[in-house]
């Protein structure tokens, strides 16, 4: 889903999952780990985040407004910052 589709790019080798949610300004593209981001299902990821490179990203897993996600993100986890860190884990 995608509330406010304005600016968003995903790179077409990018594998997203059921019920994700992304708004405005999000990136799904390369970075510097090999590959494409793979991305669970009921993921949610705010404004202006970027997610880069060959990263797994666990199911109902939840992005923070203009996160740079360069590292795998486990699921049910709360991930922000630049670069992208795990704050919560439920």
């Amino acid at each position: 889903m995608m509330p406010h589709p304005n600016g968003i790019v995903i790179h077409p080798d990018a594998e997203i999952g059921p019920n994700c949610l992304f708004f405005q300004q999000v990136t799904i593209g390369t970075g510097p780990l090999p590959g494409t981001p793979v991305i669970q299902g009921h993921v949610d990821i705010g404004a202006g985040a970027k997610v880069l490179g060959g990263v797994r990203i666990g199911a109902h897993a939840r992005i923070g407004a203009n996160a740079v996600v360069i590292n795998d993100i486990p699921d049910n986890a709360t991930a922000v910052g630049i670069p992208a860190v795990v704050r919560k884990k439920e």
